[in-house]
């Protein structure tokens, strides 16, 4: 019964903060920033978040840097917005699998366009 009580905060969690980083208003947050995967412990203790810019990894990593100095207020609203009796510590990871998953797509649309070009 508890993994589905933890996969049910951690998507809340992942929604919440998906509305709170639209409203949060430091020129240093990327404002293309998603949220890729959260992780949260079973005792909610801590909640990893997984970022990614589309700009890039270097504006992944400064929107990281900027929300690890924005974790108090994020937490603050994610227990107010969510009604939680203990709020997770946040830990914001950067991740490059948009851009990665941007260059495979590349990768493949070349492959497509000189199997076009052989017929």
């Amino acid at each position: 019964m508890a993994g589905f009580k933890i996969n049910r905060i951690t998507s809340d969690v992942r929604v919440c903060l998906s509305e709170l980083l639209r409203e949060v208003k430091d020129p240093r947050i990327s404002k293309l920033l998603s949220i890729v995967k959260v992780d949260v412990t079973g005792d909610l203790s801590y909640a990893t978040v997984y970022v990614s810019a589309i700009e890039g990894y270097e504006a992944t990593v400064t929107s990281v840097k900027a929300l690890k100095g924005a974790s108090g207020y994020l937490r603050r609203e994610l227990g107010a917005r969510l009604k939680l009796r203990k709020v997770p510590e946040l830990r914001f990871i950067a991740d490059d699998s948009i851009a990665h998953s941007a260059h495979i797509s590349q990768i493949i649309e070349s492959f497509k366009e000189e199997s076009n070009d052989e017929k």
